[in-house]
């Protein structure tokens, strides 16, 4: 399938693979079309890929659910799922989750560029992501709530993560929208810009993490993603494990 059927598309160039919603038009909304496409391109993804920038075209990086697809009878559509046993219906759940959760790869960082509207599923996907790089008319919003519903594309233990469980709260029982500067406060962005800067400083954050030895930072990553589960011993055991990993892998004793 290509861009044009499914609304999104991966471009990989060595080391950087970049995922574009690319529906403008309505604002990058998204189908499950799309997610299915998504899931697939973990399965793309070429081995040397260290790190994955998702981005939408235009003014959006993505304004939410297409509710002209959710509304109708279709495949995905509330519709359809209403009428499936429960079973069923968290099964279809999943392939729409597995579409965001490969972000969470070990073997690479994911970069979301995040311009204008990040609305609902298009939170969660920048939620999804490693890091979020914020345009400055960036405007966030887990507005699953204002349709009745969760937030079910894995976005809400990411968001309790980083802002705590009653922010966490607020943010998804109000539907509010936040601004690119609450976002920083909170510890939703790494990174703030004015938006003709956004694709430099993703250049520039890309390269950085391109710079340093890719078996130490997917070792980083692994730490630091385990550390909130892990006592201090633990963790402390995992430094060890992990520095002499490494300690033998670059003195070319590793197995």
């Amino acid at each position: 399938m290509t861009a044009e059927t499914t609304g999104v598309r991966l471009d990989c160039d060595g080391p950087v693979a970049t995922v574009t919603l690319c529906r403008p038009d309505v604002l990058n909304a998204q189908t499950p079309a799309m997610w299915r496409a998504m899931r697939d391109f973990s399965r793309d993804l070429p081995g040397d890929v260290r790190v994955v920038v998702v981005r939408g075209e235009g003014r959006a990086f993505s304004a939410g659910l297409d509710l002209s697809v959710a509304g109708a009878t279709g495949p995905g559509s509330f519709a359809e799922l209403s009428r499936l046993p429960e079973q069923e219906c968290a099964d279809l759940i999943a392939e729409f989750q597995a579409g965001f959760t490969w972000l969470h790869r070990p073997d690479v960082i994911s970069v979301a560029a995040v311009q204008g509207h990040a609305i609902g599923a298009g939170f969660q996907l920048a939620l999804a992501c490693d890091l979020r790089v914020l345009a400055e008319d960036a405007r966030l919003s887990m507005a699953e709530v204002t349709l009745g519903l969760v937030p079910d594309l894995a976005g809400t233990k990411r968001l309790v993560e980083l802002v705590g469980y009653s922010r966490a709260l607020e943010i998804c029982a109000t539907g509010r929208r936040l601004d690119a500067t609450e976002a920083d406060r909170l510890g939703l962005a790494s990174i703030v810009v004015p938006p003709a800067e956004l694709d430099g400083a993703v250049r520039d954050l890309t390269a950085g993490l391109l710079a340093g030895n890719r078996d130490a930072v997917v070792e980083i990553k692994a730490l630091l993603a385990g550390a909130a589960s892990r006592t201090h011993a633990e963790q402390q055991r995992a430094e060890r494990e992990a520095q002499t990993r490494r300690l033998r892998d670059l003195a070319g004793r590793g197995e």
